[in-house]
């Protein structure tokens, strides 16, 4: 097979994050306005080429007092750097999953990372028709690396926020006819 263009399903993905607070627990968030252009053969994704751009600005946390902190110049400072892109450099099949590195640009730094992709297979959509793949994402990236460095101490030690930042996306995509 060869790559063929699929277009995002948004209904049927999201873009989840997790991070520590406090240095006891985890505080989850999401993405909810995000996009992606797909060329690749779901059989074989080392030739895939994926490009997804993420409105910052639509951070979701569930508390909407720290989704604006997350939004001001101490973490994302949307007003400047409104976007999070990633574009796939290179992909490496390791065992049943796939090592998909490429470059992450967040508040004005652009740096290599590698997340793992797992592909859930392709089927026949029962209600359009559509051919549909689906996608499990993993991966961490530090914070700190792109410039997002707001901290507090804790008075027991540690800090109030961990600098990394574990990432988990579920994508689903339909093949463009």
């Amino acid at each position: 097979m060869t790559n063929s263009t699929w277009t995002l399903d948004k209904a049927h993905s999201e873009i989840e994050f997790s991070i520590r607070h406090m240095m006891i627990s985890r505080v989850k968030g999401a993405f909810r306005d995000f996009d992606a252009e797909i060329e690749a053969d779901p059989a074989d994704l080392t030739t895939a080429k994926i490009q997804f751009s993420i409105d910052i600005a639509s951070i979701d946390t569930g508390n909407e007092d720290r989704d604006n902190h997350l939004r001001s110049a101490d973490f994302f400072e949307v007003e400047k750097y409104p976007k999070l892109t990633f574009t796939s450099t290179s992909i490496e099949k390791q065992g049943d999953d796939y090592a998909v590195t490429g470059d992450v640009s967040m508040h004005g730094v652009t740096k290599p990372e590698t997340f793992t992709v797992t592909s859930g297979g392709v089927v026949k959509d029962p209600m359009s028709g559509a051919q549909k793949a689906g996608f499990s994402v993993e991966g961490k990236i530090k914070r700190s690396d792109y410039g997002l460095t707001w901290n507090a101490p804790l008075e027991t030690g540690g800090v109030l926020v961990s600098d990394e930042v574990k990432i988990n996306m579920e994508i689903q995509a339909s093949k463009a006819e």
